[in-house]
């Protein structure tokens, strides 16, 4: 969108936040689930194995929410579909802390995992809709500072139920474990989710997708005044004139080559390596990973409370620099240092040693080292990785492959993330911890070539101009 004095930022900043509660939740429901491990294994007798799915199960109904939302979004839109998505987090949310069996349980997870799919690629795909470009990247990078604030609340709220019950797994209130009451938490934010979508304004370029132009124009007006929507229009409507049909799956073929489009294969290494580094497991498996190298149950708890803080910070930075350094370079620096803080966890937990009961820990120096490099680990993801992935597949489809192209990545993202959470608790078992990270830090280090190979700049380029 062109630079108007009539731009109306305060509105376009509000309509993104509320946007951006999705994030939250998508934060928060993944976070929730790191405090509630020792519920879930005492509560339905689970091994390794089967704590593994418990806690990945979630990430099924991401893989196929993010899949079947962003087709959804073409034919019915994003905020419908947001609003289908809140509904959903508070069912699963309720459903969660109820479970009395593993099915059951796994059934509200999946659930809610459609619920993060779906909220994972339509936030930033609604907020790089409605952003000018000039500050498109510092809005959409607003969407992983509310993942993180929802895996930080997430984290106190795990904290705090766990010490005022003095256990996880210890009765709380009205007789339920704290470990429930972790999951129900989750239905306050949820529902405000819910009441906040009825009153932002559907895309406009997917009004105008679905032929909806004075719709579309309407809303234009209100967000950049009403020669610049007319001209926005017109936009749009020219980068759709060459082939405008309602958006397919065989958009994503070039038509000249027979081939998926190189666009496409872009989005999906991006998606897939976001989460072959391994951040899931600090997010899901953080407390048991602290309490293995010998931490206690609080302690572990209140490191990932810093963690989340960290985070929050390293990402605040992103937010100031993404428009005006573009995204290409950001994303090599944090490839290069996960690079460096993986490798120094593998040296770290290279020199752990078992006790008489097979528990880990880790002596001397190597203790603090792995404390220190995993968090900053973390907060190099967080300033790259974490939301430049989601700004760049928001931005950089054209607008007829945009919800087709998010659908394919966010099935590759949420795929990823299923496997790597799935296989961790096995990892843990057979290779141990430095075989693990050894593995995410050879997948952090593939990612630096393909930023350098792969990977081409879209900051401050409208979206009529992104080429497929």
């Amino acid at each position: 969108m062109p630079e108007e004095s009539k731009t109306n930022t305060l509105y376009i900043i509000i309509i993104s936040c509320i946007a951006t509660i999705g994030g939250f939740l998508f934060g928060f429901d993944s976070g929730v689930i790191n405090g509630t491990i020792d519920g879930l294994q005492g509560a339905f007798n689970s091994d390794s194995v089967g704590t593994g799915f418990n806690v990945a199960s979630m990430l099924l109904g991401c893989a196929v929410g993010a899949f079947f939302a962003g087709r959804l979004a073409d034919r019915f839109g994003r905020r419908g579909i947001m609003r289908v998505a809140a509904v959903c987090f508070i069912v699963s949310a309720w459903g969660s802390g109820v479970a009395s069996v593993s099915l059951e349980f796994v059934i509200y997870r999946v659930l809610g995992g459609l619920a993060v799919g779906a909220a994972s690629v339509l936030a930033p795909a609604y907020i790089s809709e409605v952003a000018p470009a000039r500050y498109r990247g510092a809005l959409a990078t607003v969407q992983q500072i509310a993942i993180i604030s929802g895996l930080f609340v997430a984290f106190i709220s795990n904290y705090l139920l766990a010490g005022a019950a003095g256990g996880s797994t210890n009765e709380f209130l009205l007789g339920f474990e704290a470990w429930r009451w972790m999951f129900w938490v989750e239905m306050l934010p949820a529902s405000i989710f819910l009441v906040a979508l009825l009153v932002i304004p559907e895309s406009p370029r997917y009004l105008v997708l679905s032929r909806h132009r004075d719709k579309a124009l309407d809303v234009l007006t209100r967000l950049i005044g009403r020669e610049a929507a007319e001209r926005k229009v017109e936009e749009i409507d020219r980068s759709l004139a060459a082939d405008h049909h309602r958006p397919r799956m065989r958009d994503l073929v070039d038509p000249n080559t027979n081939r998926i489009r190189r666009l496409v294969w872009v989005g999906i290494g991006l998606a897939t390596l976001q989460q072959l580094v391994g951040i899931n497991v600090v997010f899901y498996y953080g407390a048991v990973l602290w309490q293995s190298v010998g931490f206690t149950e609080s302690d572990a708890l209140l490191i990932n409370i810093i963690s989340g803080g960290l985070s929050i910070g390293a990402v605040t930075v992103t937010v100031l620099l993404i428009d005006k350094i573009g995204r290409k370079p950001i994303l090599m620096i944090g490839s290069i240092g996960m690079s460096l803080a993986l490798a120094t966890l593998v040296i770290a937990f290279m020199n752990a040693t078992t006790d008489a009961n097979g528990e880990l820990t880790l002596e001397g120096i190597f203790g603090p080292l792995a404390l220190v490099a995993a968090n900053v680990y973390v907060v190099f993801f967080n300033f790259s990785w974490g939301p430049v992935m989601w700004v760049m597949l928001g931005e950089m489809f054209p607008n007829q492959i945009r919800g087709t192209g998010l659908a394919v990545s966010g099935l590759a993202q949420w795929g990823s993330n299923f496997g790597i959470t799935m296989t961790f608790p096995i990892m843990l078992a057979s290779v141990g911890l430095a075989g693990a990270y050894g593995f995410y830090t050879l997948c952090a280090i593939l990612s630096i070539v393909f930023v350098v190979k792969m990977v081409h700049e879209t900051r401050g380029i409208e979206l009529e101009d992104m080429s497929g």
